[in-house]
């Protein structure tokens, strides 16, 4: 039986403890709520997520962009793509054989010219000439609120294009394709849950279509095998006990063997506990998965006085194949918690079982912030690599983006170039690098002719305001 005095004062002294939570949290500012409230990449939270305002809508219409010529042997300067008004966020990027290049963001305060489109949605540019020229961005698929942007060409016909992003209260991965180059797109719902998914990572390979994503702590697969009609789901880390997952790269080898990392992190809520970075790979289509762990780094650096997630600058892991069935990995890690990440490389020539001893690759004094790592690889051997670094600043107020290449498989690597730069009109632009990362990552290609294409976020803070950048090199 129930002792009503009892209840009564177990209820009181309930009431009494959130009144004083309540108060502390007045006492102490918005940005503790603003915290809690933080999914671990930030996600969700920007100020201007599902706001629309007139004057984007309103807009002139877009334009299209020319990019000048680069320096010999060096990359362009960078340039400006997708819309110029509100913000650009989180771009993913992809080159044919054909000469086309696309890039895929999400469109944050609107869409101008569309009083139906949601914010953020997905927004679409390609260029027709291998990065010199492009058309004006465009909506690829307008619907409900639409985030986290992928793209990504088939490398057996060299022409196929898929689209991924997440969309319905994030619930729905998205799966879409084009076999004219952009002209027209067919999608399809690849996953729907009855929660949140976060972190589409799009690889394909003829026939073979895959979108990992993750949905709290699990990390879930999409596959598909009729070039992206149907698919399949299959969880690859059942039995992970762990408080938060994030996928982060994706390849598909020669032989069919699928390769995604991910990173598994101990805690939720904040940032404590260490980061486990996994590469997990399948040699039957999806249906099985072996998980091997690359890396354990501690807990992220503390951004929040640029009011991202606590999870921001955490560690994360991203994927390249070769023609001759090697894999590659590019990771930002730390030693301590809440300490800077460095940036580190490593290599497989079994599908991503074992992989050979890290290297750092940056030059970077100890000390220097390394994040959101971006790799690439073409041929047998022809591997290249960037990442964002903080080592033009003092802390986190200084980022400029870093490059460099290796034709040996990652056994010997170039000069590091700094292929940031400077542009005049921008409050988060300084002639000696941008003021904070925008979006949790962003990528790079090779074309057909062996020209790298990157495209970047730059932004005041996390939240706002931020664009996307352009630039392609040897």
């Amino acid at each position: 039986m129930i002792n009503p005095r009892s209840y009564v004062i177990k209820y009181s002294a309930l009431c009494l403890a959130l009144i004083a939570v309540l108060l502390i949290g007045f006492a102490l500012g918005p940005q503790i709520w603003a915290s809690a409230l933080l999914e671990p990449d930030g996600e969700g939270v920007k100020s201007k997520e599902g706001a629309i305002t007139l004057d984007v809508i309103q807009a002139g219409p877009a334009q299209g962009v020319s990019v000048p010529a680069a320096p010999r042997g060096g990359f362009t300067s960078q340039v400006r793509l997708g819309f110029t008004v509100a913000d650009q966020w989180e771009p993913s990027i992809a080159a044919d054989r054909f000469g086309h290049v696309y890039i895929l963001y999400p469109q944050y305060g609107g869409v101008p010219g569309c009083a139906a489109c949601a914010s953020p949605t997905m927004v679409w540019q390609v260029s027709a000439d291998h990065g010199t020229t492009w058309t004006a961005p465009a909506t690829l698929a307008p619907g409900g609120p639409q985030w986290d942007a992928q793209i990504a060409v088939d490398p057996l016909d060299g022409s196929t294009v898929y689209a991924a992003w997440i969309q319905n209260n994030k619930s729905d991965v998205i799966v879409a394709k084009s076999t004219n180059f952009g002209a027209t797109w067919t999608q399809v719902i690849a996953d729907s849950t009855n929660a949140s998914t976060d972190k589409p990572i799009l690889a394909v390979r003829g026939q073979d279509v895959y979108v990992a994503y993750n949905h709290a702590q699990k990390v879930w697969v999409a596959s598909s095998h009729d070039g992206g009609q149907t698919f399949v789901e299959t969880n690859i880390n059942p039995n992970g006990k762990l408080g938060w997952s994030l996928a982060g790269g994706g390849a598909v080898l020669p032989n069919g063997t699928v390769a995604f990392s991910w990173a598994g992190y101990e805690q939720n809520g904040g940032a404590k506990g260490a980061v486990n970075l996994f590469i997990s790979q399948s040699t039957n289509g999806g249906s099985a998965w072996t998980n091997t762990l690359l890396d354990v780094s501690g807990a992220p650096p503390d951004c929040a006085a640029y009011s991202c997630g606590w999870a921001y600058l955490g560690a994360q892991a991203t994927l390249a194949s070769s023609a001759n069935g090697a894999l590659y990995t590019l990771w930002n890690a730390n030693t301590a918690d809440k300490a800077p990440n460095r940036v580190y490389f490593a290599k497989s020539t079994d599908g991503g079982l074992t992989w050979s001893a890290k290297a750092d690759v940056s030059t970077a004094p100890a000390g220097k912030h390394h994040a959101f790592p971006a790799i690439a690889a073409v041929g047998n051997s022809d591997v290249r690599i960037s990442w964002m670094d903080t080592r033009a600043g003092s802390g986190l107020d200084r980022w400029n983006t870093y490059y460099r290449t290796s034709t040996n498989g990652g056994s010997s690597w170039s000069a590091e170039t700094d292929i940031s730069s400077s542009v005049a009109g921008y409050d988060y632009i300084f002639s000696d690098g941008f003021r904070f990362p925008f979006g949790d990552y962003y990528e790079m290609d090779i074309d057909e002719q062996g020209k790298t294409h990157v495209v970047m976020g730059e932004g005041y803070s996390y939240d706002s305001p931020g664009s996307i950048w352009y630039t392609r090199g040897p």
